[in-house]
């Protein structure tokens, strides 16, 4: 994970961003998006990746979550402390030691059942990059009911071998971490528990790793393919992700 493609082209991170309001949940600050209309029973867990809650184009996901009906939140699993690749005098590696996916873990568990407390019968994951390990995780333990995993990084076979509930997963045509290879082989062991267990596995050609949340909105061929896997994102969701 500690390469150039995780850490191309980053945020400017604005805690003003998005349609939503940021309070504390499960114990995180927490960016939350919520419809004019919403009377939602179900949820969706966004888990970012290295850099964090803040991102601007995160935020955005969680607002077109919101929109489509879910109640959408993004929880701060960093601290505070999201990479930072122009003024973070550590390497990724040292971050990571800090900030490893077993802890997202664990902090997540604890948001899932403040969501449940609040009534929501139903909760759905995705997980970009870094996050992609550890809604996994939440997947293979069943603390959610539905995961979708964009351009994940960490997921080896073992763990989508353990995988029970619907599962989306779109990989890049072009990534050093999760390649298509490892993709395919993903989808292959997800094809062997058809039907019990639904799923969808996806190559996206011509786009790289971080495609769906780090690309800039002026570029229309770059938005276009991020909003194409947003929508793929919102349809699984939609079909899976019942209360």
């Amino acid at each position: 994970m500690a390469g150039s493609q995780c850490c191309s082209n980053p945020p400017t991170l604005d805690p003003n961003s998005g349609l939503g309001f940021v309070e504390e949940l499960g114990g995180l600050k927490t960016y939350i998006s919520t419809s004019s209309s919403d009377h939602s029973k179900v949820a969706v867990l966004l888990i970012s990746d290295i850099f964090g809650y803040e991102a601007p184009n995160i935020r955005l996901i969680a607002d077109k979550v919101a929109a489509a009906g879910f109640y959408a939140v993004v929880p701060d699993f960093f601290y505070g402390d999201p990479y930072n690749i122009n003024g973070d005098n550590r390497p990724l590696l040292e971050w990571l030691k800090d900030h490893g996916t077993d802890k997202g873990v664990e902090d997540a568990k604890p948001v899932v059942e403040a969501l449940k407390s609040k009534g929501f019968s139903a909760i759905g994951g995705v997980g970009f990059c870094w996050g992609g390990k550890v809604v996994t995780e939440l997947a293979k333990s069943k603390s959610i009911e539905v995961a979708v995993l964009l351009h994940p990084s960490l997921v080896t076979l073992d763990d989508i071998k353990e995988v029970n509930i619907p599962i989306e997963i779109l990989g890049a045509e072009i990534d050093n971490f999760t390649p298509p290879a490892l993709i395919e082989q993903f989808k292959e062991i997800l094809a062997t528990k058809l039907p019990q267990v639904e799923s969808h596995v996806e190559i996206i050609p011509k786009v790289e790793h971080g495609w769906t949340v780090r690309y800039n909105l002026d570029d229309e061929a770059a938005s276009k393919s991020a909003n194409e896997a947003h929508s793929k994102m919102l349809d699984w969701f939609s079909n899976y992700l019942k209360y």
